[in-house]
C-alpha cells in the first residue's frame, strides 16, 4: 500500500494498493499504459527491486536496437520514378469552413481547477468577494 503526499492544492493523501507480482496498481495507470506508474517507482526506490523488471520487453534497449538494425534505403527523387498508367493527383476534401472561433484542444491540468470553497478574487486588488468591474480600490499608480 502506498499513500500519496498532500499537495499544496489540498489534493493527495490517497491510498493505492500495489501487487507487484500481478503488475497491478489501484490507480489504473499501470494496467492502462503497461508501464509502471509513479507508485510502483516509489516502492522500488524504497524497497530496492529494479524498475526495469516491471517494464515490458518491447521497451527494452535490445528491442530498440533490433528495430533499427535493418538497412533503410532512402526514397529516390521523382526524377527516378517510373511512369504509371493512372493519375496520381489528389485533391483536398471539399470542406466548408465553420463559423465561430475554433475550440481549443488543450488538456486541463491540476492548476486549471480552483478550490470551490474559496470565493473569486478581484483581478485588480486581489481581494475576495468582488471582481474588477465593481472594484472600489484604486489600481496601482503609474509614477
Amino acid at each position: 500500500m502506498v499513500k500519496s503526499p498532500i499537495r499544496v492544492s489540498g489534493t493527495g493523501n490517497n491510498v493505492y494498493t500495489l501487487r507487484l507480482n500481478n503488475k497491478f496498481c489501484s490507480c489504473g495507470k499501470w494496467q492502462t499504459y503497461t508501464l509502471p506508474c509513479c507508485h510502483v517507482l516509489a516502492v522500488c526506490r524504497e524497497n530496492g527491486p529494479r524498475t526495469d523488471a516491471y517494464v515490458p520487453e518491447i521497451y527494452s534497449r535490445q528491442t530498440y536496437r533490433k528495430t533499427y538494425q535493418a538497412n533503410f534505403h532512402p526514397v529516390l527523387s521523382e526524377n527516378f520514378w517510373r511512369d504509371v498508367p493512372f493519375n496520381l493527383t489528389f485533391y483536398p476534401p471539399n470542406m466548408k469552413k465553420e463559423r465561430g472561433r475554433k475550440q481549443g484542444k488543450r488538456f486541463q491540468g491540476e492548476m486549471d481547477y480552483r478550490n470551490s470553497n474559496s470565493p473569486p478574487r478581484c483581478g485588480r486588488c486581489r481581494m475576495p468577494g468582488h471582481n474588477r468591474k465593481n472594484c472600489n480600490n484604486p489600481g496601482p499608480s503609474n509614477v
